[in-house]
């Protein structure tokens, strides 16, 4: 059994990411997995990931593809404080 290497390790992730969302419609679920890869991997992860993910042999789920190629115009699903964590406590609570 051999080791993933790291871009193997990345592609997995975000086919993770990418099935969480799978029940959304697909502008929601694309929307969701790249705001989630933007706000919690490092630059260097995306771009190795930009960089192999496209490749057919990755097995990039089609989903994180299009999250990696597209600027999309819908909202994700998740709430803004649980996607991006400058924004954590902000509409969590409507106490005074």
């Amino acid at each position: 059994m051999s080791a993933l290497s790291s871009n193997d390790r990345l592609v997995r992730m975000a086919n993770q990411i990418a099935t969480f969302f799978r029940s959304y419609p697909d502008d929601e679920a694309v929307a969701g997995i790249h705001k989630h890869i933007l706000a919690f991997w490092t630059p260097k992860m995306r771009a190795a990931l930009e960089e192999y993910g496209p490749a057919p042999e990755s097995g990039l789920d089609p989903l994180a593809l299009r999250a990696l190629r597209e600027r999309p115009d819908a909202d994700s699903p998740v709430r803004a404080g649980t996607r991006d964590p400058h924004l954590q406590g902000a509409g969590a609570s409507d106490a005074g």
